[in-house]
């Protein structure tokens, strides 16, 4: 039925046009913006996930810029420490130079005691927007590690970032003191005896270490007649056990830093008492302490059932308010004027340069920890973006060839329409 009132196939036509032109709009937006989800009206779930990942991708930025400003610390402190080792290498030649018995040990000694400066001044000119890393002097917890952000970590509570601790190592000659009252104080509290076995494991294992927390290695050796070894050289206290005001002179002792486990506190003392044997004149057969792990081993040629020599590891707790010293406090006493301060010297440089070079190892190993996290950050990142792209940018390709269809489309419709409308002007011819 044909009417001049409703003309259905115009109104069908109409709608075909209007959806027609509806599409022509939304890809004339992605071919302009280049996104398929330009807002949350288009897609609100990918729109959320893609702002999301942006904002991740914006945080990693911020954290590349800090793993950036470690990693700039740290190549500072390695050179620093690298300097240093070089100085003490250059110390130990001087050091073996003054074993010699024709040399002048004044003239040499002024060229230990320039190097040892040149090495405090390397130690103060270490540091990268005022944070030094050579320097751990701080009993305050946590002051022994810096915190360095890491990388960004998201889980059902939210998003958090991660640190990467970078510790410090300690290079000043500083001193260290032990306090002369206060604290809580345990003498002997691991000791070991050597007897006729002639060995024996001094076991520190249950003793927990707090930064400022002194310790000290004494020595009582039984010898009435000095037949086995010198008694004298073998008793750094007056008595069996080590009293409490005796410990603030004990010749082998060591101020724990933040961060030092009783592994570190072993191995500096063992290294005390090598310069201590050198100092005295103590021949390795009588006594040896060697640091491992938890534990001191001590062994002796000498030793017999009645010609004893006893050692005990004695503490003072934090509380005292000691002073922490660098970790080459050892080198401030280094003198090659006499032979017996070659001597010494010569057994306190090797340990010296062990701690050197074990911190700028140590640098070394975070710095490549700190690089090799910003490479994955850069390539996580390029992968998020990647994806977001992937989400919300649109194929101009497909945008393109969907133009022109729909432009095919609209040009039809066109066409329609106006059939459309003119099928009822035909109704005229039947009423002529």
């Amino acid at each position: 039925m044909s009417s001049i009132l409703t003309n259905d196939s115009a109104t069908i036509a109409l709608m075909t046009l209007q959806s027609i032109n509806t599409n022509i709009a939304e890809v004339q937006t992605e071919i302009s913006t280049g996104r398929r989800v330009a807002g949350a009206e288009d897609n609100a779930a990918v729109w959320a996930i893609a702002k999301t990942m942006e904002a991740d991708v914006l945080g990693y930025r911020k954290v590349s810029d800090s793993l950036a400003l470690g990693g700039a610390t740290l190549a500072v402190a390695r050179n620093g420490a690298e300097t240093i080792t070089d100085l003490l290498t250059e110390i130990k030649a001087q050091v073996v130079t003054a074993q010699e018995e024709n040399v002048d040990r004044g003239k040499i000694q002024n060229t230990v005691s320039s190097l040892r400066d040149q090495i405090a001044a390397v130690v103060d000119a270490a540091q990268f927007n005022g944070l030094n890393l050579l320097n751990n002097r701080d009993a305050g917890a946590g002051s022994g590690s810096e915190q360095v952000l890491g990388f960004l970590q998201r889980d059902p509570q939210g998003v958090r970032g991660v640190d990467i601790s970078i510790g410090k190592q300690d290079l000043s000659t500083a001193s260290s003191v032990i306090t002369a009252s206060g604290g809580t104080y345990s003498a002997a509290a691991v000791s070991a005896t050597l007897t006729l076995t002639r060995s024996a494991t001094l076991d520190a294992s249950g003793i927990t270490v707090t930064a400022g927390m002194a310790f000290s290695l004494s020595l009582y050796g039984t010898d009435g007649d000095d037949s086995t070894f010198v008694q004298a050289d073998l008793r750094t206290t007056s008595g069996a056990t080590q009293s409490r005001a005796e410990m603030t002179s004990a010749p082998i002792s060591y101020v724990a830093r933040d961060g030092d486990g009783i592994g570190d506190v072993l191995s500096r003392l063992s290294l005390g008492y090598a310069s201590y044997a050198a100092r005295t004149g103590i021949d390795s057969s009588v006594l040896q302490v060697q640091a491992s792990g938890s534990a001191l081993t001590l062994t002796s040629q000498v030793t017999t059932a009645s010609d004893t020599i006893a050692v005990r590891l004695d503490t003072l707790d934090a509380d005292a308010d000691n002073t922490i010293g660098g970790g080459l406090e050892l080198l401030a006493d280094l003198d090659v004027s006499t032979a017996e301060g070659a001597a010494d010297a010569l057994a306190t440089i090797e340990g010296l340069l062990d701690i050197s070079t074990n911190a700028a190892a140590a640098f070394g190993s975070d710095q490549r920890r700190l690089e090799t996290q910003a490479s994955f950050n850069a390539s996580l990142t390029d992968a998020m973006t990647s994806g977001i792209g992937v989400l919300v940018d649109a194929d101009l390709e497909e945008s393109s060839a969907r133009l022109q269809a729909l432009q095919v489309q609209q040009q039809l419709a066109i066409q329609a329409l106006s059939i459309a409308n003119g099928a009822p002007g035909a109704l005229l011819s039947l009423f002529r």
